[in-house]
C-alpha cells in the first residue's frame, strides 16, 4: 500500500503547474467558496455527504460502487481530488485506513472529518486477535467499522457533515440545514419500516448468515441472531479454511436456517457452496461494505438498506413476506 500511494505523489505537484484544475484535476469551482470540493472515502459515506450538500459542493467519492472498501488501492484522480479539498469525510474504525497516508501525501489543506467512532453514538465491539494471532493480516479497530448499518449513527452524522460544510462555504449554510433536515426524516422513516418489518418476524426465524460479518450494527439494531459467515471475519482478507465452512454447514442444518445471503461486493462463490451443502436458498443478495451500481435497488444509501430489510425478510420467510417502506 505505502508503495502504491509514494508512485502517485508526484501528481499534485504537476496538477499545481500545470495552472487551471478544469481539465483532469479536481473538479472546478463555480466561485472561491461557493461550491467547495469535499473528497468521501465510502459508498455509503458518499452518498450521505451528496444528500446534504446538494448542488452547493462538488463531492469526490474514492471508493465506486461494488468496490471492497478492505483492498482499495489509490488512484491518480483520488489524489488530484484531495488535494484541492476543502474537506475530506473519513469512514473510520479503521475501514479506510489507507486514507491518512493519501492525505498527508497528496499535499493541500483539507479538514479531516473521522465520522467513527466519535460521531456514531451507537457502537459494536470490533474484532481481537491475540498478539501474533492475526494470520489473515487485515487491518483490527476495537469497534465494528460496519456503523452506517444501524440508521441511527446516520442520523448523528448528518448535523456533524452539515456542520463542516457549512465551515468551508458559509455562504450555502441555509441550503446545508435544510438538505439536512430533509435528509434527516428519511433516514428515520427508513429506521421505523425496518424495524415494522422485521417485528413482523418471529425471533426464532431472524437467523441470518452472510458472505462476512458486515452486519453487526444491523441485526443488533433490529434483533436478528447472526448464525455465522462464511468468511467468519469483518474484513473480507480473511480466508476461511474447509473447516470452518463445514463446521458453519452444520451449525445451519442444525439451526434450520433457510437463506444465505451473499453480499454484492464480494464473490458469491462460498455463499453459494454453502447453500449448496445445507439445502439453503442463495437468492437474496444483501449490500454490505458498498453501495450498488446506479440503477441498481442498492445505489443509494437509503436504497440500501430497504432493499437489506427486503431481502432479509423473503429469505426468513422463504419468500412468503417482504419488506416496502413509504417515504423514501
Amino acid at each position: 500500500m505505502r508503495k502504491s500511494v509514494i508512485l502517485l505523489l508526484a501528481l499534485p505537484l504537476l496538477v499545481t503547474a500545470c495552472g487551471g484544475e478544469d481539465e483532469g484535476g479536481a473538479p472546478a469551482r463555480s466561485g472561491p467558496a461557493e461550491r467547495p470540493v469535499v473528497v468521501a472515502t465510502t459508498t455509503q459515506l458518499g452518498d450521505v455527504v451528496r444528500q446534504v450538500a446538494g448542488d452547493a459542493a462538488e463531492v469526490h467519492q474514492v471508493l465506486q460502487a461494488n468496490t471492497d472498501p478492505h483492498e482499495y488501492e489509490p488512484r491518480p484522480d483520488d489524489v488530484k481530488a484531495v488535494a484541492g479539498a476543502k474537506v475530506v469525510f473519513e469512514s473510520g474504525n479503521a475501514l479506510d485506513h489507507w486514507m491518512e497516508e493519501l492525505v498527508e501525501q497528496a499535499g493541500g489543506s483539507p479538514t479531516e472529518v473521522e465520522i467513527a467512532p466519535d460521531h456514531t453514538p451507537h457502537k459494536v465491539e470490533g474484532e481481537h486477535h491475540q498478539e501474533g494471532d492475526d494470520e489473515h493480516g487485515h487491518e483490527e479497530s476495537e469497534l465494528d467499522p460496519h456503523w452506517w448499518h444501524d440508521p441511527r449513527n446516520v442520523e448523528a452524522a448528518i448535523p456533524v457533515i452539515e456542520a463542516q460544510l457549512a465551515k468551508a462555504a458559509p455562504a450555502n449554510a441555509a441550503t446545508y440545514k435544510a438538505n439536512a433536515a430533509a435528509y434527516l426524516e428519511k433516514v428515520q422513516t427508513l429506521d421505523r419500516g425496518i424495524e415494522t418489518c422485521m417485528s413482523a418476524v418471529p425471533a426464532a426465524e431472524r437467523k441470518l448468515v452472510t458472505s462476512h460479518d458486515a452486519f453487526g450494527y444491523f441485526t443488533a439494531r433490529y434483533g436478528i441472531t447472526v448464525v455465522g459467515a462464511a468468511i467468519p471475519s469483518q474484513s473480507t482478507e480473511a480466508q476461511p479454511s474447509a473447516g470452518e465452512i463445514a463446521k458453519l454447514a452444520d451449525v445451519v442444518r442444525r439451526e434450520g436456517v433457510r437463506a444465505i445471503f451473499p453480499e454484492s461486493s464480494i464473490n458469491p462463490q462460498l455463499a453459494e457452496t454453502l447453500a449448496r451443502q445445507t439445502g439453503a436458498k442463495a437468492d437474496y443478495v444483501l449490500y454490505g461494505d458498498s453501495l450498488g451500481p446506479e440503477g441498481s435497488p442498492g445505489a443509494t444509501y437509503l436504497g440500501m438498506e430497504a432493499a437489506n430489510a427486503d431481502a432479509m425478510v423473503k429469505g426468513f420467510t422463504g419468500g412468503e413476506r417482504g419488506c416496502t417502506i413509504a417515504g423514501l
